[in-house]
């Protein structure tokens, strides 16, 4: 039987194949030498696969086009293999050796973990069990927003198959058909200290992802003719994913390194090193490859309309629900728009926009860390994403978003549910660390409405802003403050209170807001009149409208439904250090249990009352 590889007449033939393998390697190691660390090995089990990949007439790349749609998409899941992934695009003539040999260094893009700071990178990675997910977000793109027939390929390492994360793009993989996205295992057998939790039974892996609902292809991950038949079996449009799972050999190529524990991380010697590639035999330094063109088909340009107008009737709605009827709203104007929801869109009213617009909304059922990656995986294919859960559950994700940020992620994120507010669920469902988690996110804007309006706007803002935003949303309804023709944006603050007579401010956001009005018409009852702010934006913060109401009305108080490390009232304080304002901070401090909204936040010392009892203290 011939193989595929032997009738290919694109790709490289066996024996380049074998020679830019070679040089590959030859660069691994020489890199990690010299930058005196990295993981050597661990690219080199993957050379093969990967040198096939590209150079063996599977891989469709515009070269001088990075952003070019139908490009054919590589994610390095095993983000530490990046001596093989730059040693790839020199073997592709975009990389110099004396670039190469700049790994690792300070200024150089070709940082120790990939990120798109190097532009044939599609997506930061390192922190293990990402990878895929990110893949099922671009091929969704490319399968249903697209239309387009490029193929993601995501190369993965046999340890991270141990992170739930996995299983959870497996499964999502599976229920969207996401036949153009291929999986790649470099079963290698080690991991960082010692043997993987299968080793070398591939079978483990193939019965177990057969199972979730992918086709498997079980392959020695040093046979070209066995990895090329693989891709292109691959490539068969069976509406089901495939998972290539490949048995290698860490530090393969040289003896002294081949399937040695030990090895994880750690670069050869100079000593070693005349060793190493002597082992490797004759290196051709000049061999390159030839990656093929993808067809040049694009996705029709999407219809842009103005954005509709704000309309509400009702006197109280919840921030939530002005959250779905935002999208709905601005969707005419911002057609890339996507929502992404983790199983509970008809309580973060995401279900809203899947009615009118179903075809930009996908189900990420219970699977938070999946719902961030494959937003990113989104965001990196042109969309705007919007993902969606109960705040609480946002921090299971933490990792997927922190890891956005150097991706350079045009995503949103909606936390609803937020705070003791949502009363008698309990604290398991109370949402009281997300503020800190994204204010601690370099640059992510973290937006807090109180109202209807002031959520409908700063929707609309998120979606014109470039970058990471957390907006947080509450269950309860609450007043309607606002006008729509309110100046409302990402870095503003709105003073709903003030007078030449005040003798303190506070600072609210949110369900607290209300709190502080009502608290300023109690005071004022007695004579005693303060500012109130709204600062439905905490990140970045308006300090300059802070700062003069500290000195026209200080004290500040700020107070919030959250706890106290990391919210408004620390970022307050700290945007305030060095002006002579003293600020106090109210905030959950007690474990909260089940109630009624009303009595947790009395209980929280976050009320109305709890308010002017603080304000008559501080005066």
């Amino acid at each position: 039987m011939t193989s595929s590889m032997e009738d290919s007449s694109h790709g490289a033939d066996r024996e380049q194949l074998e020679a830019m393998a070679r040089l590959a390697r030859y660069y691994a190691l020489k890199m990690t030498t010299k930058a005196r660390s990295g993981h050597p090995t661990s690219a080199m089990s993957a050379t093969d696969l990967m040198v096939g990949l590209l150079f063996g007439g599977i891989f469709r790349y515009d070269l001088d086009d990075p952003d070019h749609p139908n490009n054919d998409r590589l994610i390095f899941s095993k983000g530490h293999a990046t001596p093989l992934f730059y040693s790839l695009w020199l073997l592709a003539d975009r990389l110099t050796e004396d670039e190469l040999m700049t790994y690792r260094e300070f200024g150089s893009e070709l940082e120790g973990h990939p990120t798109p700071r190097f532009r044939y990178c599609d997506a930061a990675t390192g922190s293990l069990g990402q990878g895929l997910a990110i893949g099922v977000g671009m091929a969704i793109a490319g399968k249903y927003l697209d239309e387009l027939p490029f193929r993601t390929y995501v190369l993965l390492g046999d340890s991270e198959m141990a992170e739930g994360s996995q299983w959870e793009a497996i499964q999502l993989a599976a229920h969207y058909r996401l036949d153009h996205l291929v999986g790649i295992i470099d079963v290698n057998r080690l991991g960082q200290r010692g043997e993987t939790m299968y080793g070398h039974d591939l079978g483990a892996y193939e019965e177990r992802i057969a199972a979730f609902g992918w086709d498997t292809i079980v392959i020695d991950g040093h046979s070209f003719p066995e990895i090329i038949d693989a891709y292109v079996q691959a490539a068969q449009d069976t509406e089901r994913p495939t998972m290539i799972i490949a048995r290698t050999i860490k530090g393969k190529g040289v003896t002294f390194l081949e399937d040695e524990n030990g090895w994880h991380g750690v670069g050869v010697s100079e000593e070693q090193l005349p060793e190493a590639l002597a082992d490797l035999g004759e290196v051709n330094t000049s061999v390159r490859g030839r990656v093929l063109m993808p067809e040049d088909l694009r996705p029709a340009p999407p219809s842009v309309r103005p954005v509709g107008e704000i309309a509400y009737t009702e006197d109280a709605v919840a921030t939530r629900t002005a959250y779905g009827n935002a999208l709905n709203r601005i969707f005419d104007a911002f057609p890339m728009i996507v929502s992404v929801d983790g199983e509970v869109g008809n309580s973060t009213r995401a279900e809203r926009f899947k009615e009118e617009h179903p075809y930009h909304f996908f189900e990420m059922y219970i699977a938070e860390q999946n719902m961030a990656g494959v937003a990113l995986g989104l965001a990196r294919r042109g969309r705007i994403p919007f993902a969606s859960s109960f705040s609480a559950f946002l921090s299971r994700a933490h990792d997927q978003f922190r890891m956005s940020q150097y991706s350079d992620a045009n995503l949103k994120v909606v936390g609803s549910h937020a705070g003791v507010s949502i009363g008698q669920d309990g604290p398991s469902q109370m949402g009281l660390e997300d503020m800190a988690m994204f204010r601690a996110i370099p640059d992510c804007a973290v937006l807090y409405p109180c109202d209807a309006i002031s959520t409908e706007k700063l929707v609309e803002a998120a979606a014109r802003h470039e970058g990471m935003v957390y907006i947080r949303t509450t269950r309860m309804k609450t007043p309607i403050i606002y006008d729509p023709d309110d100046d409302i944006a990402i870095g503003g603050c709105a003073v709903l209170r003030q007078s030449d007579d005040d003798v303190a401010t506070v600072v609210g956001a949110g369900v607290t807001v209300h709190e502080a009005l009502r608290a300023h018409d109690a005071l004022a009852a007695e004579g005693v009149a303060i500012r109130v702010i709204d600062a439905f934006s905490i990140q970045p913060l308006d300090v300059d409208t802070l700062r003069q109401a500290g000195e026209q009305a200080g004290p500040i108080i700020t107070v919030e439904d959250h706890y106290p490390a990391g919210g408004l009232g620390e970022a307050v304080a700290a945007a305030l250090a060095a002006d002579p304002v003293a600020v106090h901070i109210l905030a959950v401090r007690k474990r909260p249990m089940s109630g009624l909204p009303a009595d947790l936040l009395d209980y929280e010392e976050i009320s109305a009352d709890a308010i002017a009892e603080k304000v008559r203290a501080v005066i």
